[in-house]
């Protein structure tokens, strides 16, 4: 038998950030109670500010009986002579029952003592309040605050607890809260308790008293709400979807509403101003024409007939959020672009502070660009002003602009200077190839995250399983992303060892083989659809660990190209041959062409035919296939000739490094 169940849990306002976190959690939580309980069934979680709310329109009223078995030793080892041997008894014991209410059973083969009994499902009403606090404990919102005389704690106090089986109240009592068959609406509405006299009457009593219990259909009038707006001013609201998650978890009844600022404060950047909206008071940007505009969106909680206070209200909040804007931002340009300062400022214990980090970026900088046609005194330049806008008023602020206000405060400072330094500074800190504008920026920002990873692992901080403070994993990502859509030449494991590079960090560890090491496994992460054996054989070489990002890249795609081909198996089964004869060892250079035979001088002239005629291409080399499967067919290796011996598996090393040159194929399993 099954009645609907609703659990509603009354909150202190909830904060939109930790509770949006936790989110993906909270029904799982819940499911694993109910599997545990052996009443697991579909449900539906809802969240208002002031409510958390579990509602099952079928819930079992009594858990279902279960059998519960018991197997004990085979009965040949339990049974001497007609009488129990200890272990019998033991396990009659165990069960609960005398020697003479056990049977037997067979299991894996073997005739086993044996004992069932039939457990009574207990009425799922005396489980409840357990179950809810188990819930509610289980529950991480990180910070959490004790109350009253509680010695517990939770992310806000508990104000009332409504269980409700059938028309019946459940008896649950949570932090000292007793259940009760009553709710809140908007306090708006009604400050008091509202009576719940029938399950299905409560959502009756939410919607009158104002409260949109669903979060979805509270997006859903918030994007309404928007879209009304931008047809009747004529404009476009910018819908961060991070943010439209806040406000539909702060609000129980969303009404958007269009306000104004004054149209001096468009003088600062219109990142600042979107980011002192978001940040500080939940506003969405307003644009016309692609441009922002002296207007903001803000989602109200509030109930009135008129919301000209409301908007005013929240007009006079955001001025003097702006005016410190603009106070910073011209604070800045009076005190220019200037590292000084940063001397002071520790950037990590043992790597020394971040002016001594800008002079490694410097060097590491200089030094990728070696070979790329690059403005040396602009990449300079670039990088030695990287991080001046940490000294800034405005980044102290607002950490997130860190990056774009140098670039701007460039831009307003050095108006005849190229603006590719500009964009450098402010691409510094991307982490995709797609969002690099020039080969400068790519420069920047690789020589930043190389200097990151490199002295990170250089005083042990290595990423341990989740653990990743310094987003290494993600750095490495930013490095072959950004390397691959700019080709730029980077091979890390000869730029780690070079001497000016190793000068830069602390030398009383080895750092460079972890380095190389975590580069190969986040390498699996970037081809997600390769299979993991061809990356290992090409980057695992007899001679070393293989990490030129661009010509690896390309061996890759060349190697698993091939591998999907129909023939794969048996072209890759070719070269693990050749490998396997070659395994013991073998002289390198040209074979002597007197002693060949027909088939060797076939695959002799097969082999130069490709390289002059055909090219170096991966899917060229195997059209040598067919004169090395006539070989193989026709011509003993190990000939007892030393001579012809020698000279057969020169023949073979000559047309094996053609294909190793791509991957050590002995690895690869299709």
């Amino acid at each position: 038998m099954t009645k609907p169940l609703l659990i509603e849990i009354g909150v202190e306002e909830l904060p939109a950030v930790p509770l949006l976190k936790e989110l993906p959690e909270i029904e799982k939580k819940w499911a694993l109670l109910l599997e545990k309980n052996g009443l697991m069934c579909e449900f539906e979680f809802y969240y208002t500010p002031r409510r958390l709310v579990l509602w099952h329109r079928e819930f079992k009223v009594q858990q279902d009986d279960r059998m519960e078995e018991f197997f004990g030793a085979p009965v040949e080892m339990a049974i001497k002579d007609g009488i129990p041997t200890p272990a019998a008894l033991g396990f009659a014991k165990k069960c609960g029952v005398g020697f003479n209410e056990l049977g037997s059973n067979e299991k894996n083969g073997k005739e086993v003592l044996y004992y069932s009994r039939t457990i009574a499902g207990q009425d799922s009403a005396g489980l409840l309040n357990d179950m809810i606090n188990q819930w509610i404990k289980s529950l991480n919102f990180g910070k959490s605050m004790r109350w009253g005389s509680n010695l517990e704690s939770f992310i806000r106090p508990i104000r009332w607890v409504n269980v409700m089986l059938g028309e019946k109240q459940v008896e649950v009592e949570l932090f000292g809260v007793v259940s009760h068959p009553s709710t809140y609406v908007h306090r708006i509405s009604c400050f008091e308790a509202t009576p719940v006299n029938s399950l299905h009457g409560y959502f009756d009593i939410l919607k009158n008293g104002s409260v949109t219990l669903f979060p979805q259909e509270r997006r859903v009038t918030i994007l309404a709400a928007f879209s009304a707006l931008e047809k009747e001013h004529g404009v476009s609201i910018e819908v961060d979807e991070d943010l439209l998650d806040e406000v539909v978890a702060i609000t129980e009844h969303p009404t958007a509403l269009l306000g104004k600022f004054d149209e001096s404060f468009l003088a600062l950047p219109p990142e600042v101003i979107i980011t002192s909206m978001k940040e500080h008071q939940r506003y969405f940007p307003v644009f016309k024409d692609g441009k922002l505009i002296n207007a903001f969106v803000v989602v109200s909680n509030a109930l009135a007939d008129d919301f000209t206070q409301v908007v005013e209200g929240n007009q006079r909040v955001l001025r003097p959020r702006l005016s410190d804007g603009l106070f910073f931002y011209h604070n800045d340009l009076k005190k220019g672009l200037t590292t000084q300062g940063l001397e002071k400022v520790v950037f990590m214990n043992g790597l020394g502070t971040v002016a001594q980090k800008i002079e490694r970026e410097i060097e590491i900088a200089k030094s990728l660009a070696l070979s790329m046609e690059i403005d040396l005194t602009m990449l300079h330049k670039a990088v030695s002003l990287a991080k001046a806008d940490l000294m800034s008023e405005m980044v102290y602020e607002f950490t997130e602009l860190q990056g774009l206000m140098g670039s701007y405060y460039f831009q307003a400072l050095y108006p005849h200077e190229d603006m590719v330094i500009a964009q450098a500074i402010k691409e510094q800190y991307k982490f995709s190839g797609d969002d690099i504008s020039s080969p400068l920026s790519a420069v920047v920002n690789i020589a930043m995250k190389l200097d990151t990873l490199i002295g990170m692992f250089s005083i042990g901080e290595i990423p341990t399983g989740s653990r990743d403070p310094f987003a290494l994993r993600r750095a490495v990502n930013g490095i072959v992303s950004i390397v691959l859509k700019h080709k730029i030449p980077l091979d890390i494991s000869e730029f780690i060892n070079r001497d000016n590079i190793k000068l830069l960090y602390p030398q009383d560890k080895e750092y460079a083989n972890n380095i190389e090491a975590f580069v190969i496994e986040r390498l699996s992460g970037f081809y997600p659809d390769v299979n993991p054996s061809i990356i290992a054989a090409v980057v695992n070489r007899e001679e070393g660990r293989f990490l030129d990002i661009l010509a690896l890249d390309d061996k890759i795609s060349k190697v698993d190209e091939m591998a999907k081909s129909s023939d794969a198996k048996e072209s890759f089964s070719l070269i693990k041959r050749l490998a396997n004869i070659l395994k013991d060892g073998y002289e390198v250079g040209l074979p002597d062409e007197k002693l060949f035979g027909s088939y060797e001088r076939i695959l002799y002239d097969k082999h130069f035919q490709i390289i002059n005629d055909l090219g170096m291409s991966l899917e060229v080399q195997f059209e040598i296939k067919k004169s090395l499967d006539d070989f193989f067919t026709n011509v003993m290796v190990n000939d007892d000739n030393l001579e012809i011996r020698t000279n057969r598996k020169k023949l073979l090393a000559m047309i094996y490094e053609q294909f190793n040159k791509f991957a050590d194929f002995k690895q690869i399993t299709l």
